[in-house]
């Protein structure tokens, strides 16, 4: 790991944190104690940084100088606020169309997507602020720089994220296998959002529930899924496909 990647030890990374320096998240080690480290961990919350409790040897994976258990890595985009999105994509007459990740864990994957969002002209990808894959080096590197062009947003809850996108006009489209339309069935000719799942759990319950709309590709071999980044590809070029026809 690039020593540029990440800050260590209890005053730097406090200092980072209240400079503004963008960080991805904060590994603290577990059974941690003491005021300073107190400290950072209310500064987190406080700037909706994410952060985990990991075990001593995670953080000396990362570096083997004195961290003080605590390692913040420094993140390598700068997040965009959706609501200033979703109004910068209207006032420039332009057609709505996001994607929203739920729990996509794999980074490769996750970089994939983001290349083939950036390529089929999403205006923005929605991640969770807890749960999802980390946006490091491999990250931007597998969607061959498109995360650098591609606005992200980073959101406390995707359920009251998908509320706010759905109040302003933009259907909620989920990709789920329980769905009974097939993904060429549907009209995505108007201001529309994706919504993909992780292959193990899927969408969440909670942002189904809210979805206007569930779809599903149509299988025709033996394997009953596909990779999620491939799924993504899929649909976001049927909605390419509409818009161009």
């Amino acid at each position: 790991m690039e020593k540029e990647n990440f800050i260590y030890g209890l005053h730097p990374v406090t200092e980072a944190i209240k400079s503004g320096k963008e960080i991805d998240r904060i590994f603290f080690k577990k059974g941690l104690q003491g005021s300073f480290s107190a400290e950072i961990l209310q500064l987190a919350k406080t700037y909706d940084i994410p952060f985990q409790f990991v075990p001593q040897e995670k953080l000396d994976r990362i570096t083997r100088k004195n961290h003080q258990g605590v390692i913040a890595m420094i993140s390598q985009i700068s997040y965009q606020t959706l609501e200033n999105l979703v109004q910068m994509v209207f006032e420039e007459g332009k057609n709505p169309l996001f994607l929203i990740l739920d729990c996509i864990t794999d980074v490769r994957n996750f970089g994939a997507i983001c290349r083939t969002a950036e390529c089929a002209g999403v205006h923005g990808i929605v991640i969770p602020m807890q749960g999802g894959a980390q946006i490091n080096e491999e990250a931007v590197r597998t969607s061959a720089g498109a995360l650098l062009r591609i606005p992200v947003c980073r959101e406390k809850s995707l359920k009251s994220t998908a509320t706010f996108l759905r109040e302003s006009g933009i259907m909620l489209v989920a990709a789920t296998e329980h769905a009974k339309e097939t993904c060429f069935n549907a009209d995505y000719s108007g201001p529309v959002t994706i919504i993909m799942g992780s292959e193990e759990s899927g969408i969440s319950p909670e942002l189904l529930r809210i979805c206007d709309q569930m779809i599903k590709i149509p299988m025709q071999g033996e394997i009953s899924s596909l990779n999620v980044s491939v799924a993504a590809g899929v649909l976001l070029f049927e909605v390419v496909r509409q818009r161009l026809a």
